[in-house]
């Protein structure tokens, strides 16, 4: 796609900003090493290469419920604390994972995600109403309310969409403020927090739950919002920022465009993980116990290549936002489609941003408000 070089480079200074603000010194200690496609520090080795990060997501063993890893972190968010690992996808291996992957291969199949799509469009068209009256909407709101009421219909929960949505935010930030690498702070307070918000989130989704499932029921809830509140917003403001509307609204540029804009802001941009056993990595010994920081951001090129729809990543790079391997994201299809039905449905409209907040507590680097309002 052409775009003016200065409306490119004006988009991604907005997009840095939910970096810069979310967690300033981590990204800025990972954008300094990202020259090096495999680089050890200590017992962390920090890896920015896609070949090296889908070998540690494929080949080597890991210990998914290990302290600092997305195991432990989404534990914490459900509320399953320091219990027998089992329970929430992300720390599982092999025939639990395998089963638990079948359970949700339904729902997320392309026939689950066609029966999903009525109720998430039919939310965007009342949402984004108030543009064709001259009204600003809030992109991040509408994000949060959409995938609130995808996660509702996904659980079978009779529960406000939009209080659900932010009660698995919560969790779901409180874990990785607890869990991620960063700053030091005060342990007891921000475990405090996340045993509340784990309460809060499996409060409301209480009714009509097994006691053996509800941790992979929230887990679906966490997982769900938290993609979709930080990527769908990111994705509109590049659009804006770079005037992709015509683009958005063609059938035949929109699903390149949305692969594109996914690959660009890699909703996950950093995969921690711990190895459970020696290994290479990059023509680099690992050792068990070694801390990986898996940049996905890096890896798939979105602080170097710009979004082109006429000229995508290969497949094989640009779905490495959403991981490899069995453990890959199971939501991809889904996250994938909403994007591409919120820029068809933005796309009339023409929109332009009239304010943006970044997040600094959110668990993925996002808005906590983004203001739009219609160009035409």
């Amino acid at each position: 796609m052409t775009a003016r070089p200065a409306a490119v480079a004006a988009a991604r200074r907005r997009d840095l900003r939910v970096y810069r603000a979310g967690h300033p010194v981590l990204f800025t200690l990972l954008a300094a090493a990202r020259r090096r496609p495999v680089l050890r520090v200590g017992r962390t080795l920090i890896v920015n290469d896609s070949d090296a990060l889908r070998h540690a997501l494929t080949r080597l063993p890991l210990d998914r419920a290990a302290a600092g890893t997305t195991g432990q972190a989404a534990r914490t968010a459900l509320g399953a604390g320091d219990a027998p690992t089992g329970g929430v996808l992300f720390d599982q291996q092999g025939a639990a994972h395998r089963a638990a992957r079948r359970a949700l291969a339904d729902d997320l199949s392309t026939a689950g995600v066609a029966r999903l799509r009525p109720l998430w469009q039919a939310t965007l068209t009342r949402g984004l109403a108030p543009l064709a009256e001259g009204r600003p909407v809030d992109l991040v709101a509408l994000a949060r309310e959409t995938a609130g009421v995808t996660a509702c219909a996904l659980l079978g929960v009779d529960a406000d969409p939009v209080r659900l949505a932010d009660a698995a935010a919560a969790a779901a930030a409180a874990a990785v403020r607890e869990h991620l690498p960063t700053l030091p702070r005060p342990r007891a307070r921000s475990r405090t927090g996340a045993t509340d918000a784990a309460r809060r989130l499996s409060d409301l989704l209480a009714e009509g739950a097994h006691s053996d499932d509800a941790a992979a029921r929230a887990m679906l809830a966490v997982a769900s919002v938290t993609t979709v509140v930080a990527a769908l917003p990111r994705a509109a403001a590049w659009c804006a920022d770079v005037g992709w509307w015509d683009l958005a609204a063609d059938d035949t540029t929109r699903p390149a465009l949305a692969r594109e804009l996914l690959r660009v802001t890699a909703p996950s941009p950093l995969l921690p993980r711990v190895a459970a056993g020696p290994g290479t990595l990059g023509g680099r010994p690992v050792r068990a116990g070694d801390r990986l920081l898996l940049v996905a951001r890096h890896a798939v090129r979105a602080h170097t290549d710009d979004p082109d729809c006429h000229h995508p990543a290969e497949p094989a790079l640009s779905r490495l936002v959403f991981g490899a391997g069995p453990h890959a994201c199971p939501g991809a299809r889904l996250a994938t489609a909403q994007l591409e039905d919120f820029l068809h449905a933005l796309a009339p409209h023409r929109p332009v941003v009239l304010r943006a907040r970044a997040d600094r507590r959110a668990a993925l680097p996002g808005w906590r408000s983004l203001v739009v309002g219609a160009s035409t």
